[in-house]
């Protein structure tokens, strides 16, 4: 007499006896196994290319004066007026330079241009990591309509996992409450599928990537 077995009991058999049988394991290195081929690109190249792909602006600079030329031609492109910028390091070299800009949080509410530091760039995705240690905090890279990050090239590094080995070496210990990564200007596709920028933050991102500061 043929036993009556359901399609579930059959199946959960079948679960026990594998479990009960020792295989060898299909993939025996699979976590030494690098997860991304290796690019031959530079990371420069590599992190332009990706940043670009998600509508950001990608900018190289030799210096400081070559970083003060390219944003004096953004601010006059975009008739930019309210910049705000809290990095003491960048507000030495705007001074310098005597490029106008906002210090403190004054008329906040009508803020145009974010200008800000970051803890690394992420060739991989064109990401941009950063943490609330630096002086401009969450606000400067939420609020206003334009984001403009600035970044040395020994912040380049190739994967998320190389950005946060960066994080440990700076900060030990004492890491960061907040740690992000930007990907491109904010967007949404919520509304009827259509990709809207600057939906939850800023509609343009700028990266610029300075060889030397002085």
């Amino acid at each position: 007499m043929q036993e009556n077995i359901s399609s579930k009991e059959l199946m959960l058999k079948k679960i026990r006896k594998a479990l009960l049988e020792k295989r060898d394991h299909p993939y025996p290195n699979l976590e030494e196994t690098p997860l991304y081929k290796k690019e031959e690109e530079l990371l420069e190249v590599q992190f332009a290319e990706q940043l670009t792909a998600v509508s950001g602006h990608f900018i190289f600079c030799e210096n400081g004066m070559d970083f003060i030329e390219n944003i004096l031609d953004l601010a006059d492109k975009f008739n930019w007026r309210k910049i705000y910028c809290w990095e003491p390091e960048l507000q030495e070299l705007l001074t310098q330079f005597e490029f106008p800009f906002y210090k403190t949080d004054k008329d906040f509410e009508m803020a145009e241009v974010g200008l800000t530091l970051c803890e690394a760039l992420i060739a991989r995705n064109g990401s941009v990591m950063v943490s609330n240690q630096n002086a401009a905090g969450r606000r400067l890279s939420i609020f206003p309509h334009h984001h403009i990050v600035i970044a040395r090239t020994g912040q380049l590094v190739p994967d998320l996992k190389d950005a946060f080995a960066l994080i440990k070496n700076k900060y030990g210990a004492q890491i960061p409450s907040m740690i992000s990564t930007i990907t491109g200007p904010s967007r949404t596709a919520d509304i009827e599928k259509t990709l809207v920028l600057g939906a939850h933050g800023p509609k343009e991102l700028f990266v610029f990537l300075i060889d030397e500061f002085n």
